[in-house]
């Protein structure tokens, strides 16, 4: 199939501050962990306006995520503001939001329904259009090994060649080239991140970003660049393998907490 995909909108919305009774406790954490992904997502400077999108699976019901509206700021996503779908589209849990009422974006259903669908073990999808990403996605090199953020990903980024986002193949398209990995470049397009869980998978956007940010540094600079030798790479890939973030994240939610804790309603 190659049509532009159709969504399924639910027939009721269900009032914002209902939503927390509507849910059990797994879920409204990973709720909590999404909608803290989505505020240190702008902290950070990887947001693109409305657009973009993060979902994460929801426990123990494999086929449905949640994904943010379509049209809110990422500083706007809270718990009870992200929407319920399931893989095939169907909207199961829409909030009211004063904000208004908002759709979905069908380029981001159709990518994250398609690695959700073929990855089990993935828990969370981060994609992004940010400056730096989108710089390094249109070179015909790709990620260079500059610097200890890239070192981590050596061997471990696929590629894969622009396609239209809201066709519906295009999902099978961008699981095919991710393969076995977790991050992709998307050519021309921007950045891909998957991990097991919320947490895990914003600190491996970051580190993405931060790579690719010193790596348009150091092209624009116009001094030859240095490369590390090949045998410390894969040395530095376990070193970070073992690393899972959590220390990082605690201290980015103690943040949150204190300056942006809206998030949580």
């Amino acid at each position: 199939m190659s049509a532009g995909v159709q969504l399924k909108p639910h027939a009721q919305a269900v009032p914002e501050a209902e939503i927390r009774g509507r849910v059990g406790d797994a879920e409204w954490q990973v709720r909590v962990d999404l909608a803290a992904c989505y505020r240190l997502m702008v902290k950070y400077g990887m947001t693109d306006l409305v657009y973009n999108h993060i979902t994460a699976k929801v426990p123990g019901k494999e086929e449905h995520f949640l994904i943010n509206a379509y049209g809110l700021l990422y500083e706007e996503v809270r718990a009870s503001n992200l929407v319920k779908i399931d893989l095939d589209g169907n909207e199961i849990l829409r909030p009211r939001m004063p904000e208004g009422d908002f759709g979905l974006n069908a380029a981001g259903y159709v990518i994250h329904s398609a690695i959700h669908r073929a990855r089990p073990n993935v828990g969370c999808v981060i994609h992004t259009h940010t400056r730096a990403g989108m710089a390094v996605a249109a070179m015909d090199c790709g990620l260079l090994p500059l610097c200890q953020f890239s070192m981590r990903f050596t061997g471990a980024v696929s590629y894969h060649d622009y396609g239209v986002p809201a066709r519906t193949d295009e999902g099978e398209h961008m699981v095919r080239a991710l393969g076995k990995n977790h991050y992709m470049i998307l050519r021309n397009h921007g950045l891909l991140v998957c991990g097991r869980t919320v947490p895990e998978a914003f600190l491996a956007m970051y580190w993405l970003e931060m790579a690719c940010r010193v790596q348009v540094d150091a092209m624009a600079a116009g001094a030859k660049l240095n490369l590390p030798a090949p045998e410390v790479l894969p040395h530095m890939v376990e070193r970070y393998r073992s690393m899972p973030g959590m220390r990082e994240w605690g201290a980015m939610i103690r943040k949150l907490d204190r300056e942006d804790p809206d998030y949580r309603n």
